[in-house]
């Protein structure tokens, strides 16, 4: 059998991980050279005539025009933290190197610290995510399926199946190579409506798709969003999980389902569901080179906005 050179690639070790971040000054000079790579611009009026100095034992830059002072962490996903850059670092070593994903109780073992914080962490880095794959597009041959995360919580009777109030829609769209291999994915929380579907299949493929899915009635929508709808109607059972046009998002589906069923004891779906399929989008898009995710992320930390714990709790899907 043919080595698959993507899942045996070696990745980032532990070993080079500290080598290149294993200091809170390496990791002010990675988060630096990510946020300003042809050197520093003021992020008031754009100025690149600066000063530096520390205070606090943290270098700050002051801006020569208009005086504003910023650090390295201002503005971005790491701001007002009181935790060492080293931890913040190490989390997302754990997270864009894992085969699965990573748990806030498992983060909060490895860096440290009280599981608030671990939670806080993985729950700003997972935005990070969201919000760097939120404008993703697959083209070309693509699967699609429909799907829910969660279901009866113990304690809580109710509806069972589809109509189940835990239980949160979601759509998973695969593009293959043209051997018929997985490229991309774009998994997005939507109802099954057919004004649903139409606005995810609007942000997530482009126009010259060829689209895939079972006989969802709300999957018509897509015959006037892409250039080609093939509709085939499975049925349920085992035939329709295994049918060869599916053959990739069921299996996408099996991984996701498996690695948040045994990675998490639980969480509030109708709350984090987006971020936690944002993960697995994330790291699956990236799977091509391991040893560069954790530099991306890093760039695309420093560009993201900052994010308050009360705004990390607010609801993000209605169905």
């Amino acid at each position: 059998m043919a080595i698959n050179r993507v899942q045996m690639q070696p990745g980032l070790s532990m070993r080079e991980f500290m080598q290149r971040y294993g200091t809170e000054a390496q990791c002010e000079a990675a988060l630096a050279a990510a946020r300003w790579p042809s050197g520093f611009r003021c992020p008031a009026c754009h100025c690149r005539r600066h000063t530096t100095f520390e205070r606090v034992g943290r270098p700050h830059w002051q801006c020569q025009r208009c005086r504003h002072q910023t650090t390295v962490t201002s503005g971005t996903i790491f701001a007002s933290t009181k935790l060492p850059l080293t931890v913040w670092f190490l989390a997302m070593h754990l997270m864009t190197q894992a085969k699965n994903n990573v748990s806030a109780l498992e983060l909060r073992r490895q860096l440290g610290v009280s599981y608030r914080s671990a939670w806080r962490i993985k729950q700003k880095l997972l935005q990070v995510m969201v919000e760097r794959e939120s404008h993703r597009q697959l083209s070309g041959r693509v699967e699609i399926d429909d799907a829910y995360l969660g279901g009866e919580r113990a304690g809580q009777p109710g509806q069972r199946g589809r109509g189940s109030p835990n239980k949160i829609p979601f759509v998973i769209a695969v593009s293959t190579t043209a051997d018929r291999k997985p490229h991309q994915v774009v998994i997005r929380c939507a109802p099954f409506t057919s004004a649903a579907i139409a606005d995810w299949a609007n942000e997530a493929l482009a126009a010259e798709t060829e689209a895939v899915s079972d006989g969802l009635p709300a999957f018509r929508a897509l015959r006037a969003e892409v250039a080609r709808h093939l509709a085939i109607v499975t049925g349920s059972g085992r035939s329709s999980a295994t049918h060869p046009e599916f053959r990739w998002v069921n299996i996408m589906l099996g991984n996701l389902k498996n690695a948040i069923t045994g990675t998490y004891h639980a969480f509030k779906f109708a709350k984090y569901a987006a971020r936690y399929l944002a993960d697995f989008q994330y790291r699956f898009n990236r799977r091509y080179d391991l040893r560069s995710i954790l530099p991306r992320l890093i760039r695309a930390a420093v560009t993201t906005t900052p994010w308050a714990e009360d705004r990390l709790r607010l609801a993000e899907f209605q169905a």
